[in-house]
C-alpha cells in the first residue's frame, strides 16, 4: 500500500495504517503523507518508510511507482486527505493501474464523482470507500436479517449522527480538522452532511437495502462566521415506499459520537448504537426482546465471519475499519489473479460514493427550498 495524506499529526492516517495492518494482508511500502515536502519525508521516515519511497507529492508517488516492476512496485493507494484532494490522485492512480481505497465524501463535488465512477469502470480498477461502520459485525448481522426478510416488509427508518465537538468555534483556534471542514474549498457544499451526513445516508441504505428516493432538509448553521450547515434534520422516502427520518449534528452539545439507527418492518424491529457497536437489539412481534452480540447465538454467517476474537471480547473502531480494508485486499487480490471482479461486494464502492455525493447536493437544495423535496437523482 501507498498512503496519500495522513501525516505526522494526523489522526485519521493513523487510524488507516493501523487499520490496514490488523489482518496482515497488507503492509505500507510508500506514501506523500504531506502538501509539505519536507513534512512528508520526515513522516515517511518516522513510519519506517524506505528514504527511496518517501516521495514529496502524490504525483512523483504514483509516476515513480508506476515505473517499477510489477513484482515491486505498491498495488494500492490509499487516500486520507481533505476532500478537495480527493479526486485528483485517485484519478491518476486509477489510470496509472493502481487500486484505490478512499476516505470519504468520495470527491469536493458531484461533477468529479460521476467521472470517477467512469474512470474506475473504464480501467477495471477495485475501489473502495471508507464508510467505517458498514465494518461492524452487528451491522452485517442488521443487513442480513433485512436481507432474509425476519423483518418482514420495512416501514421506516430512523437514523441520527450526534457530535458535540464544533459546539464551539473550534476552527478558530489550532484544529486543523474543524479548519478545513468549515472551508468550501475543502470541503465542498456540505459542512456536516458531507462529514457524517454521508455515513448515515450509507448506513440506511447498507442495512435495508433500500435506496433513498427524496429528501426534504431543513439544514443549519449555528457557529457563527461559518457557511456551511452544522446541523439537519431530514425527512426520507425510500424507493420501497418507506419512510425515514435523519438528525445529524456537530453542535450537539455534550455528544460525542452518536450514530444509531432503527429499521421497522412488518414483523419487527432492530436498533444498533455505533457507541454500543457490540449489540443488537430486536424486537419481533409477539416475541421478548433479543440482543445478539458477535460470534454469540443466532449470528449469521455474514456477522460471524467479520468477528475475530471469542464473545465476550468487545471489538470496536479500529476493527470495523480494517474489515474494510481486508475485505477490498481479498478483491484486489482475487483481480492480481486474472479473476473477474465479484458482482457484490462487501465494502462501500464507487457507487455509494455517488450515491452519498448526489444525497448532499440533493439536501443542500432542498436546504434552499425551505425543506422542499428533492430527488437524490
Amino acid at each position: 500500500m501507498g498512503m496519500i495524506g495522513g501525516g505526522q499529526g494526523s489522526f485519521i492516517g493513523d487510524v488507516h495504517r493501523k487499520a490496514a495492518s490488523i489482518d496482515g494482508m497488507i503492509d505500507l511500502v510508500c506514501g506523500a503523507f504531506s502538501s509539505n515536502a519536507e513534512r512528508s519525508i520526515a513522516s515517511a521516515k518516522a513510519l519506517g518508510i524506505s528514504e527511496k519511497r518517501a516521495y514529496k507529492n502524490f504525483e512523483e508517488m504514483i509516476e515513480k511507482e508506476a515505473a517499477m516492476p510489477e513484482e515491486e512496485r505498491m498495488d494500492i493507494v490509499s487516500i486520507v486527505t481533505p476532500n478537495h484532494m480527493h479526486f485528483p490522485p485517485a484519478k491518476l492512480a486509477l489510470e496509472k493501474g493502481f487500486h484505490v481505497i478512499c476516505d470519504k465524501p468520495m470527491t469536493l463535488t458531484l461533477e468529479e464523482a460521476k467521472e470517477l465512477q467512469k474512470i474506475v469502470k473504464k480501467t477495471g480498477k477495485v475501489f473502495g470507500l471508507t464508510h467505517t461502520y458498514t465494518g461492524y459485525p452487528m451491522v452485517k448481522q442488521a443487513r442480513e436479517m433485512v436481507n432474509k426478510g425476519d423483518l418482514g416488509e420495512i416501514r421506516k427508518v430512523n437514523v441520527h449522527y450526534l457530535q458535540g465537538w464544533m459546539a464551539t468555534a473550534v476552527e478558530n483556534g489550532d484544529n486543523k480538522q474543524a479548519s478545513w471542514r468549515v472551508d468550501p474549498k475543502k470541503s465542498g457544499i456540505g459542512g456536516a452532511l458531507g462529514d457524517i451526513g454521508t455515513h448515515a445516508e450509507n448506513l440506511v441504505e447498507y442495512v435495508t437495502g433500500i435506496e433513498i428516493d427524496e429528501i426534504a432538509a431543513d439544514l443549519s448553521t449555528f457557529g457563527q462566521g461559518r457557511v456551511l450547515d452544522d446541523d439537519g434534520n431530514i425527512l426520507l422516502r425510500l424507493k420501497n415506499g418507506a419512510k425515514g427520518t435523519m438528525s445529524i449534528s456537530q453542535i450537539a452539545a455534550g455528544e460525542e459520537n452518536d450514530l444509531s439507527i432503527r429499521v421497522y418492518g412488518t414483523k419487527g424491529s432492530f436498533e444498533w448504537h455505533q457507541e454500543n457497536p457490540n449489540e443488537l437489539t430486536v424486537r419481533m412481534l409477539e416475541e421478548p426482546k433479543k440482543i445478539y452480540t458477535p460470534g454469540g447465538n443466532g449470528t449469521y454467517p455474514a456477522s460471524a465471519d467479520y468477528t475475530r476474537i471469542p464473545p465476550g471480547h468487545p471489538e470496536g473502531y479500529l476493527e470495523a475499519f480494517a474489515t474494510l480494508y481486508r475485505s477490498f485486499a481479498k478483491e484486489v487480490n482475487q483481480v492480481k489473479k486474472g479473476e473477474k471482479q465479484s458482482e457484490i461486494l462487501d465494502f462501500p464502492t464507487v457507487a455509494d460514493g455517488l450515491r452519498g455525493m448526489q444525497f448532499i447536493y440533493a439536501a443542500v437544495d432542498s436546504g434552499k427550498k425551505n425543506a422542499a423535496w428533492v430527488s437524490l437523482k
